[in-house]
């Protein structure tokens, strides 16, 4: 006896969930080709070597708090300059923001006016930033591709034109391992194409807060800020950019084709190395079938939430 449709739809949005609010494992990769290493505590004084610059794009890696220490210590040196035009965060929906509140909101304010989803994105680790531009009277801004809209995203053909050929089989290669070769091949087209919605997103969003003589910093999984297949690869003619990546560690090294160019980024960061985890039998434990029988419930509203929340932030 074959599941219903209703349950093969749920099935592809979880597939889809797992990507759509994760992290990218080519933003953990270790090639040896990237450019010099940054110690986390030279990074204030880095950050000068990078601008000026329309855009700062500061890719991380979900799990790792070092990262999210990072961007709050981006988001209060270029504000105490005067120098922070927005910031916008891929961890929240576009058309949400904290324009609209006080300098003294509270984090309760701040979840409401960007709609944060805690599960997906816990505020123990974001809310610092969030808040720490808040204060400073910079407006947050949500840039991921609404959920609405991402159904109808891996449908969407033209975005298999975006990137060049080999760029895009890179995406496909990175779908594939990172989520451990558990997604079906028949997906892997579909998938790439929310992947680059999303950076579509957040790149339109940035364009749209974008003032002269400020910096706009953009902060986002590691894949969405490589200049040969994210954010960047969106943007208009004569828009300057800077990307600077995070990595923890001598992280393993996930896309085993040069996944990360020396022209991909500008900076790289290196904080220390998180604990060791298998995070592929995390992910094969998350994903194993429901019982014969069982009844899928909800998958809607939990497919992007509760994928993220763990081995989900494998790819990005």
């Amino acid at each position: 006896m074959q599941r219903s449709s209703d349950t093969h739809l749920c099935a592809r949005l979880l597939l889809a969930g797992a990507l759509i609010a994760t992290g990218a494992l080519t933003g953990c990769a270790s090639t040896g080709t990237t450019p010099p290493s940054t110690p986390l505590v030279a990074w204030p004084d880095r950050l000068q070597a990078l601008l000026p610059t329309d855009v700062l794009l500061l890719g991380e890696q979900h799990d790792a708090p070092d990262h999210q220490r990072l961007q709050r210590e981006t988001v209060l040196w270029l504000a105490a300059k005067g120098q922070l035009a927005a910031v916008v965060m891929e961890m929240a929906e576009s058309g949400h923001s904290t324009q609209a509140l006080p300098r003294d909101a509270t984090d309760a304010q701040a979840q409401a006016a960007l709609q944060w989803n805690d599960a997906a994105w816990p505020w123990k680790a974001y809310g610092p930033v969030v808040m720490a531009a808040v204060a400073a009277g910079v407006p947050v801004l949500g840039g991921n591709l609404p959920r609405a809209q991402m159904r109808a995203a891996m449908g969407e053909a033209r975005w298999d034109q975006h990137l060049p050929a080999p760029a895009l089989a890179q995406q496909h290669q990175a779908l594939r391992e990172g989520h451990c070769g558990l997604l079906p091949e028949s997906q892997i087209a579909p998938m790439a194409r929310i992947q680059i919605a999303r950076d579509a997103s957040m790149a339109r969003t940035a364009q749209q807060a974008l003032r002269p003589g400020q910096t706009v910093l953009l902060v986002a999984g590691g894949g969405h800020v490589l200049r040969s297949l994210g954010v960047p690869t969106h943007w208009p003619a004569g828009l300057v950019s800077k990307v600077a990546l995070a990595q923890s560690g001598k992280a393993p090294t996930a896309i085993k084709n040069e996944a990360i160019k020396p022209s991909d980024a500008d900076a790289v960061i290196e904080t220390p190395a998180l604990p060791p985890r298998d995070a592929c039998a995390e992910l094969r434990e998350k994903w194993r079938p429901a019982p014969y029988g069982a009844t899928v419930t909800g998958c809607a509203r939990s497919s992007a939430a509760k994928s993220s929340a763990g081995t989900g932030r494998l790819h990005r």
